[in-house]
């Protein structure tokens, strides 16, 4: 048999064969009996471990909070171990210092704090007044205002109403009233007389006094539980660090033993990413703070040094906290001054110095974003705060970020990023698939300019439109879609074509912040291409349309052959496209051939013995027998395809693959031709 003759099999490894009987369950089996499938069983399964999980988060709150602030710290202190350790200090000697340092520094912060609010209570009767007087002010602006209009309108009412239409006068009563101890007076007047005339006799309740180790007792109490819990937290994070390697190896061996390499690579990088984004909002915070502190020394608050710390703490708080933190500083400034002046200035601090940290700093300290999406950080914070309390929800974006960054790495836990990281849920191509069957083409070409910003044409195309109309095409081939939606996606890849050809095909490397969500660009931006102009080009390429586009026999492989002409005529190539039907027995003879030097057929798929296509590219030959011919074939990453047996069975001179290598072997063979010329 020749070789040419064998026929090529191109499966679509997205809808594998079906499995074969003996691979299903039996009716006898467990699940079927009960009649469970596998699929809803495991969905059952995930939602009875994830309500154990929150139960277990709430019953062990005591317990699972000091080592969630532990972990946290750890992260924290991390980069300071290890820049102790480079500095010719042992591990534990590293780690204890660092411990240390931390606990005096939060020791500090909380005698500072206890020392402000100290000062601050003894001025609270002086400030008391002051708001005292300012709500009289407001009240006698508003109520008594209110009063007065009332007042006024009820006076003219009177005075409009005539006196026919009043109302008449009771008569006074004539009735004489009887003595109350007369006999014939009420028994309720007796008894409120005899009441009169006995007064209660007052009783005092002496409590006895407190003993010395109540009087203990009362005062320690409210301390005794923070500092244990402060105990147990650094305790727990010298461990941590202390046993760094160990832990990793756990969560490895936990999580993915299967693959130790790219499982460490991604523990690895989970941590580094989590230790840097700690450090890295904890400077912004404390920054926030010092900002907050010395602006309202200057505006005159006192204790700015508490609003300061305050403001800093609270900033963990996602959106909110900044709003939360300004409130005490908002109201003191009202009871202080007699003014209101001190009170705008206040306000104008946090107005001016949240925005400039959210919208300005931050992004240039850790990127655009934090990797979470805004309605999971709102999410994130009720649910944790409804968890854990207040702790819960200033430990709420740390919590959910380490989830989320597992997520990221973690396999078994890629749902947690799904549902709460910023990344889109659907890749480019789905979501570009997806649109366009849904009919949203405004959506789909505002998604194509905001990746042509960074991306090139040609890259786009290769990496999303055409991704795109294979899923389509995989569809169609399963039945699932109607000819008449073929019909309108295809009109409407057709459209975005043209609407984007006032784009450039050219590629701009993206900057590359160091941002915690920084991962692998979800279009891989491709090699540049040379752009000739018609005075480049040799002078059998210099007609209008040297090169024909010609559609496959698929659906959608016109738009395809739009895509490859709009490329080629924008790196200066003329080019025209073609439906399949003209260059089918009947139509071929009509075909205009003056000036083409290439013709490229696109297919999207190409299923089964491609018999078809070698009588094509057969009669193509024989119309323009000196034209080179090219065959664009678009399969799947896993796809695996012989492309010299595919050359030699079809008969093409190229085989291609994207879009990007058809635009290179076009200038490719208009290099050769120009060598060609310039020889003879």
């Amino acid at each position: 048999m020749d070789r040419a003759d064998v026929p090529i099999r191109i499966g679509n490894p997205r809808h594998p064969e079906p499995r074969p009987m003996s691979d299903l369950p039996s009716p006898t089996h467990p699940i079927r009996r009960a009649g469970v499938n596998p699929p809803a069983l495991t969905h059952l399964l995930t939602l009875v471990s994830v309500v154990v999980v929150i139960a277990a988060l709430s019953i062990g709150r005591d317990v699972l909070v000091p080592i969630t602030l532990a972990v946290l710290l750890s992260f924290v202190l991390a980069p300071l171990v290890a820049l102790l350790r480079r500095a010719m200090l042992g591990r534990v000697p590293a780690v204890i210092l660092a411990v240390v340092l931390a606990l005096g520094i939060i020791l500090a912060i909380g005698g500072v704090i206890g020392m402000q609010v100290a000062q601050l209570a003894e001025s609270i009767p002086q400030y008391a007044q002051t708001v005292r007087g300012k709500v009289d002010s407001v009240r006698g602006y508003t109520i008594g205002k209110l009063n007065a209009v009332v007042g006024d309108i009820g006076t003219e009412m009177r005075h409009a109403t005539p006196a026919s239409q009043a109302p008449e006068q009771a008569a006074p009563a004539t009735t004489s009233r009887k003595p109350a101890n007369s006999p014939t007076a009420p028994l309720g007047a007796m008894l409120a007389t005899t009441s009169d005339t006995q007064k209660p006799v007052p009783v005092e309740v002496q409590e006895p006094g407190m003993s010395p180790l109540e009087i203990a007792n009362r005062i320690i109490s409210p301390v005794l539980s923070p500092l244990s819990t402060t105990g147990i937290v650094f305790i727990v994070a010298v461990f941590v660090l202390l046993q760094q390697e160990d832990l990793r190896d756990r969560m490895i061996r936990l999580f993915g033993s299967d693959d130790l390499h790219r499982t460490t690579q991604a523990m690895d990088e989970a941590g580094s990413r989590l230790s840097r984004y700690f450090v890295a909002q904890l400077s912004l915070n404390v920054s926030f703070g010092v900002v907050i502190a010395i602006g309202l020394a200057f505006i005159g608050v006192p204790n700015p040094v508490l609003w300061g710390i305050l403001a800093a703490l609270f900033r963990f708080v996602p959106y909110i906290g900044s709003l939360i933190s300004s409130l005490l500083p908002l109201a003191l400034a009202a009871a202080v001054d007699p003014g209101w002046s001190m009170m705008l200035w206040t306000a104008a601090l946090f107005l001016i110095a949240e925005p400039i940290m959210g919208q300005l700093v931050e992004p240039l300290v850790y990127g655009h974003s934090t990797g979470l999406s805004p309605v999971a950080v709102i999410v994130a914070a009720i649910f944790w705060a409804w968890l854990w309390g207040p702790i819960g929800l200033i430990l709420s974006m740390p919590l959910t970020l380490c989830l989320v960054v597992l997520g990221r790495n973690v396999k078994r836990l890629e749902f947690i990023d799904i549902m709460f990281g910023d990344r889109p849920a659907l890749t480019p191509m789905q979501s570009f698939y997806q649109r366009v069957l849904a009919g949203k083409f405004d959506e789909v070409q505002d998604a194509a300019e905001r990746l042509l910003k960074s991306h090139s044409l040609i890259a786009y195309y290769d990496h999303v439109a055409l991704k795109g109309l294979e899923l389509a095409g995989a569809d169609a081939a399963r039945g699932v879609l109607s000819a008449e939606q073929l019909i309108q996606m295809r009109a409407a890849v057709v459209a975005l074509v043209h609407e984007l050809d006032d784009h450039d095909d050219t590629d701009e490397a993206p900057s590359d912040p160091d941002r915690l969500d920084t991962d692998e660009d979800p279009i891989p931006h491709t090699a540049p291409l040379a752009h000739v102009t018609h005075d480049d080009l040799p002078a059998d390429w210099q007609g209008p349309c040297p090169v024909l586009c010609v559609a496959g026999r698929g659906p959608l492989d016109d738009a395809v052959a739009v895509m490859l002409a709009q490329l080629l005529r924008k790196h200066g190539i003329g080019a025209r496209t073609l439906p399949h039907d003209a260059v089918s027995r009947a139509s071929i003879g009509e075909l205009e051939t003056s000036g083409v030097k290439l013709v490229c057929i696109s297919y999207l798929t190409l299923s089964g013995s491609p018999t078809h296509l070698r009588y094509v590219i057969r009669r193509i030959r024989q119309r323009l027998p000196d034209a080179s011919v090219i065959v664009g074939l678009w399969p799947t990453e896993e796809s695996e395809i012989d492309r010299e047996r595919l050359r030699t069975a079809v008969g093409a001179d190229h085989y291609i693959t994207t879009l990007h290598d058809a635009v290179a072997t076009c200038l490719q063979r208009t290099h050769i031709s120009r060598v060609t010329a310039a020889a003879a």
